[in-house]
């Protein structure tokens, strides 16, 4: 039988997450889990690339879009469940055990999230961003998602948007949406750049304007600001 879940992680110079992400995922090949890994990439100019080939990862190339990366990703993929992984998210020790459990019902799950960083800051951040999916069924990418085939194409995929992809793929799975008792383990690299108050603000405005009708373009181009 074939392993049944393809691991997409879009990528764009990506090289200084990248070697612990796919060190987590080696639990995975062991436990005999993934079947394939795919670096859908927006044109890296780093060692992203030669880290995918050394990682025997199929690459999927195109233009720079979260949105246009992840679906190009899962038009790639051959297996008949999908985990999608920012390149910076590490998964937690033990999460093949918690992720097979799930692979025996068919639907949508994405992990809790946790902030490689000590401190009030990183848990507040964190604990918001969980306690929302809880709620409202919207985790973000960097929480990770793990859905079969048919739940994916059934919502439509990911659509090819250069923002708030992972919201509108969220919205469409509204009701489907479970939690893994697992910690995708995030950077806090823009957040320490940024401060934490100044981003998470700045990530709920973002939010809330894109649930207000605002073209993902429009606040792609302010985000990057």
């Amino acid at each position: 039988m074939r392993a049944p879940i393809s691991v997409i992680i879009p990528t764009l110079d990506a090289e200084a997450g990248l070697p612990a992400c796919l060190a987590a995922l080696g639990e995975g090949l062991g436990a005999g889990l993934i079947r394939e890994l795919i670096f859908t990439d927006g044109g890296s100019r780093d060692a992203t690339l030669r880290i995918a080939e050394a990682a025997g990862a199929e690459v999927v190339s195109g233009p720079p879009s979260r949105g246009g990366q992840m679906r190009r990703g899962g038009t790639a993929a051959a297996g008949d469940w999908l985990l999608f992984l920012h390149a910076d998210t590490v998964l937690d020790e033990g999460w093949t055990q918690a992720v097979a459990a799930a692979l025996s019902r068919p639907g949508a799950y994405h992990f809790r999230l946790r902030f490689d960083a000590p401190g009030a800051a990183p848990r507040l951040v964190a604990g918001w961003a969980n306690l929302r999916s809880r709620l409202f069924g919207l985790p973000y990418g960097d929480q990770g998602l793990l859905i079969d085939r048919a739940t994916y194409d059934t919502a439509g995929g990911f659509p090819d948007i250069p923002l708030m992809e992972d919201v509108a793929l969220a919205r469409a799975l509204r009701g489907h949406l479970t939690e893994v008792p697992v910690f995708a383990i995030t950077s806090a690299d823009r957040y320490r750049r940024q401060g934490w108050l100044r981003r998470g603000a700045r990530n709920l405005g973002t939010l809330l304007r894109y649930l207000a009708g605002a073209d993902p373009r429009t606040l792609a181009r302010d985000y990057r600001k």
